[in-house]
């Protein structure tokens, strides 16, 4: 495991294209979200002790703000040969075992993770109702061990501000999490591992 830090995407960066399968294997795109007011984006996988710590919150927050117009979708980018347990098989137990009610996505040849320049679990992206990154960074300062509660603060304040027609502040501190794991020889070159966190 490396501790990694979001590599921050430039804001203003239009949301890349997908088309990837979700843990029954129904083809989920961006063009389903076409309809809602803003997608948050999140990069996760089902072993990370960072994920596993802010699922709860992620369930908590997606369930709140899925009832305002927010679109929200996971992605599992990490190597699922190297590491079983990121499997859409077990994708599918973690969504019954998370209740998550947002898609869980499988990025099985990692082009989304590279298009998205995602760098870690959890690595959150929101982009608004044009699909332009207004949002990039940690769910909130909350992380495994730590004594701060899990709240879901920052990302929270970016959904709230973008319900309100207010400007989301540029004030974003990066997600910090397990690498996602790479195929051997695959890691792109954004992914530097003596830069990270």
């Amino acid at each position: 495991m490396v501790r990694t830090a979001s590599t921050m995407l430039p804001l203003g960066t239009q949301a890349p294209d997908f088309n990837l399968s979700n843990s029954d294997g129904q083809s989920v795109s961006l063009s389903d979200f076409r309809d809602k007011q803003a997608l948050v984006i999140i990069f996760m996988c089902n072993h990370c002790p960072y994920v596993k710590h802010v699922a709860p919150e992620l369930t908590r927050l997606s369930n709140d703000y899925m009832t305002k117009g927010i679109g929200f979708v996971g992605i599992n980018s990490n190597d699922s040969v190297a590491h079983p347990e990121d499997s859409p098989e077990m994708m599918k137990a973690e969504v019954a075992k998370q209740g998550y009610k947002f898609p869980y996505l499988h990025d099985a040849n990692q082009s989304v993770a590279i298009a998205y320049h995602a760098a870690c679990t959890p690595d959150i992206f929101v982009f608004d109702a044009t699909r332009r990154l207004v949002y990039r960074g940690q769910l909130d300062d909350s992380r495994p061990k730590s004594d701060k509660p899990l709240t879901g603060k920052d990302l929270r304040s970016a959904l709230d501000s973008l319900l309100t027609g207010q400007i989301v502040s540029n004030d974003q501190r990066p997600s910090v999490g397990c690498n996602i794991k790479w195929k051997e020889g695959s890691e792109p070159m954004y992914f530097n591992p003596a830069g990270s966190a």
